[in-house]
């Protein structure tokens, strides 16, 4: 089901983080990236959980553990990130679940599709690297 592209707070809490901890160029920890962000140090966790699972951070535990990106920042694009926290963007199918629609056309004309497509272009050509 296509939907209206929305950021959760999650996604925006693992946006913004991931700009935080490249911008730091270095091992950064939760305190220090909650601060930064603005964000609760457990919904933070929970997030950074998902970023090291897909790959696009590295976690070191202990008193002077963190997160340090583990690719480049030039290859991470947000599209990225914003799936990995939301999962991939539809931009197929009715916004209303319908499988038929009762109607000759479409009563949003493809306008959430249209959107979406436009938020994917978009976020898809850009990364990390233009936020440092």
């Amino acid at each position: 089901m296509s939907r209206i592209v929305q950021l959760s707070e999650a996604a925006t809490i693992g946006l913004h983080s991931m700009v935080v901890i490249a911008r730091a160029g270095e091992l950064i920890n939760v305190s220090n990236i909650a601060e930064q962000t603005g964000a609760s140090r457990n919904h933070l966790a929970k997030v950074m959980q998902r970023l090291v699972k897909a790959g696009f951070v590295k976690s070191n535990r202990g008193p002077s553990g963190g997160f340090v990106l583990k690719k480049k920042a030039k290859e991470i694009t947000v599209l990225q990130i914003y799936e990995a926290i939301e999962g991939k963007i539809e931009t197929d199918g009715c916004p209303m679940d319908q499988q038929v629609c009762p109607f000759n056309k479409c009563l949003i004309g493809g306008i959430v599709k249209n959107v979406s497509e436009d938020f994917i272009k978009y976020i898809k050509k850009t990364t990390l690297q233009d936020y440092i």
